[in-house]
């Protein structure tokens, strides 16, 4: 991600905070667990190179933490487990606003093992796992969810969005990985992209405000503005 585009989102995140402020739930006293941090991070650094099965890259993991923590977000969702890195991530963030999280995985095995991963880290009680199918589980969740990370089925993204979105409160964070806009170059991965129909949806609906981060493995990141 070159300077330019990476002061445009940091601009973006800015103006929308500003806009939104009235909506967020955002508190300046963050919750002050050292021995959890020290634990959290030990986790990190130990399975540092071992993540495999699906999971983000740390790099995809510490913008989920920002995001969480610079809003103060504590009504979280994610839609895809796997074995748990980016939930250690999400729930260490919600660790310091009083959230948790639901987080859903339809695998048996990868979900035992997030499970055992929960507990090494010390964060079993700001997770709900739940083992389930999420094409099933997400429509019947009552919410109201103030983040969000999509990390499922990629086919299936439109679908979530559309499930989950009339639960997000306005000001809320939709966060989906693997996205691009398409074309050549790091942000396009190649002329056919990653997952461009779903990116064309989102960023055409006007009641979200949606950049792509692509630090990682390509974040889009859409704010609520409003309910229509």
């Amino acid at each position: 991600m070159n300077s330019q585009k990476y002061i445009n989102l940091v601009i973006m995140i800015i103006s929308l905070t500003i806009t939104l402020l009235p909506f967020l739930t955002y508190s300046q006293d963050l919750i002050e667990n050292p021995e959890l941090d020290e634990r959290v991070q030990q986790f990190l650094d130990e399975h540092r190179y071992q993540w495999r099965d699906l999971n983000i890259p740390a790099s995809d993991g510490q913008l989920l933490y920002d995001l969480i923590v610079e809003n103060g977000y504590t009504r979280a969702l994610e839609i895809g487990t796997s074995t748990g890195h980016s939930a250690t991530w999400i729930a260490w963030a919600l660790s310091k606003t009083g959230g948790k999280l639901i987080t859903i995985e339809i695998d048996e095995g990868r979900h035992r093992e997030a499970l055992g991963h929960f507990e090494e880290a010390g964060l079993t009680d700001y997770i709900d796992a739940r083992l389930a199918d999420a094409h099933e589980l997400v429509p019947r969740l009552e919410g109201p969810f103030d983040f969000v990370f999509s990390d499922a089925d990629k086919e299936w993204y439109t679908n979530y969005f559309k499930a989950v979105a009339p639960k997000l409160i306005v000001g809320g964070c939709y966060a989906t990985h693997n996205v691009s806009a398409g074309g050549f170059g790091r942000g396009g991965r190649g002329m056919g992209g990653q997952n461009v129909g779903y990116y064309n949806y989102v960023t055409g609906l006007p009641n979200f405000e949606s950049t792509l981060d692509t630090r990682g493995s390509g974040m889009l990141i859409s704010f609520k503005k409003s309910n229509e």
